[in-house]
């Protein structure tokens, strides 16, 4: 059985998605896997429709069961979501387990002790981690034998994923484990400049210990978990299913002779591979993406030079926004444009606001402004419970580089509304949040209070 570990210290890059959906389309390959959900807010069950009130065992029963007690049969534990597919569920309770285990010798290896028990059973074992560096996650480098860190080709994806390898590092360090390490670029927006020019880096810097494979940004993922089913069964013939049939399909056949974990160390170059480190030697603290071989100080000078240099080259990219940006500001008025507070935070997240600000709605003062990209679209209306669902009262008027917008008059109040681009009625793919209509499609929501 594989086992590994998704994991990135940095929230919202996708890692409960990535599980899910990896798992489903590893089953539909014929792949026994048993998805494990080590975060204590329990998505994995919520995005599965496993009901929360029905799960009477978790898996911090299952590891808090090893100290004194008889183990639990993880046949108690275990829910089928489909053929081949299972689920370890977890509940908030989890969140207590690292406070009831403190001081107890050896605690991070109980998942391990856990998993062991099924190695026969299954052919791969997903774990989703918690986006903090703590006991669980701890845990789940230590049962693991590789780890995929999901990254979002954003300017904060950079961070985390140098963060999340400085951790991993420095497990390697402690216990001589050799993990080995792959990235898959996630919610990739090939439309956007930043995106891309941030994808061909991460690929350059770290080559073979990038995935091929990655997942484009795709709102019918986002519907599916809400739905609470996997895309496979959702949408089949989505773009999001097809990414992760791909991803899964070279995770395999990364296992049939050519994975990093059976590569020779020889055959990976500090300049692209992440499993090389021999535990042996102690390890410094080096501020880059790269998981390398121990180097000289030159070498690793010159890495985290390189990583500066890629950060730099996402702020300039983030800062052409400013374009269409500046239109919008006009829109919005002086002063708190948004809506939002005024950021007191670095550069990084003053660009990473900025970014945001293009599409989607915004609080400004005496209403909302709606932006959304439209590309070579002739007509977009927006419709909604404000007007009616009449979209023709509505019509929206065009920025620059493909955006149009509307600003409407609106109070505090729960809003369902779509766009119709050239008469075809979309949600607002800018918008996390959506419910399903009576005709069995998605409306965006927007809460104002």
């Amino acid at each position: 059985m594989r086992i590994i570990a998704i994991a990135n210290q940095k929230g919202g890059c996708g890692k409960t998605t990535i599980v899910i959906n990896l798992a489903a389309c590893l089953a539909r390959e014929g792949q026994r896997t048993l998805a494990v959900d080590l975060d204590p807010q329990g998505h994995c069950a919520l995005g599965l429709l496993v009901p929360e009130e029905q799960v009477e065992v978790s898996v911090a029963d299952v590891l808090l069961a090893q100290q004194d007690q008889e183990p639990v049969d993880l046949g108690r534990v275990t829910w089928q979501i489909s053929s081949h597919f299972d689920l370890i569920p977890a509940k908030i309770d989890l969140s207590k387990l690292e406070q009831k285990l403190a001081g107890v010798p050896g605690r991070e290896q109980r998942l391990a002790r856990m998993l062991d028990q099924v190695r026969d059973k299954y052919d791969f074992a997903l774990i989703d981690t918690p986006p903090t560096v703590g006991f669980l996650t701890q845990s789940a480098l230590a049962a693991a034998d590789e780890v995929i860190v999901p990254v979002d080709t954003g300017y904060f994806s950079l961070h985390g994923l140098s963060k999340q390898l400085d951790t991993i590092r420095e497990l390697r360090a402690e216990t001589g484990r050799h993990l080995s390490v792959r990235i898959v670029a996630n919610l990739y927006d090939v439309r956007t400049k930043l995106a891309r020019e941030i994808l061909a880096e991460l690929r350059k810097r770290h080559g073979d210990a990038m995935f091929a494979s990655f997942i484009n940004f795709n709102t019918k993922l986002k519907e599916s978990t809400s739905l609470g089913q996997p895309i496979t069964e959702y949408d089949p013939a989505s773009s999001g299913c097809r990414d992760f049939v791909k991803f899964a399909r070279e995770l395999i056949a990364l296992g049939n002779g050519k994975s990093a974990a059976t590569m020779p160390a020889a055959a990976l170059s500090t300049a692209n591979a992440l499993d090389t480190i021999t535990p042996a030697t102690p390890t410094p603290s080096i501020g880059t993406a790269a998981v390398a071989s121990p180097r000289s100080a030159p070498a690793a000078a010159a890495s985290s030079s390189g990583q500066q240099v890629l950060l730099e080259r996402a702020e300039a990219l983030a800062a052409n926004a400013s374009k269409l940006l500046a239109t919008t500001e006009t829109l919005l008025g002086p002063g708190r444009k948004s809506g939002l507070p005024a950021s007191t935070g670095t550069s990084a997240q003053r660009t990473e606001e900025k970014i945001e600000l293009i599409y989607g709605p915004r609080a400004v003062e005496h209403g909302v402004v709606f932006v959304v990209a439209a590309a070579g679209a002739n007509s977009v209306r927006i419709a909604g419970d404000f007007n009616d669902w009449n979209p023709d009262r509505t019509p929206m008027q065009p920025l620059r580089d493909g955006a149009f917008f509307a600003r409407l008059p609106l109070g505090p109040g729960r809003y369902n509304y779509r766009y119709v681009v050239d008469g075809h009625w979309m949600r607002d793919p800018a918008n996390p949040r959506m419910e399903m209509n009576p005709y069995g499609e998605m409306n965006s929501v927007l809460e104002l209070v």
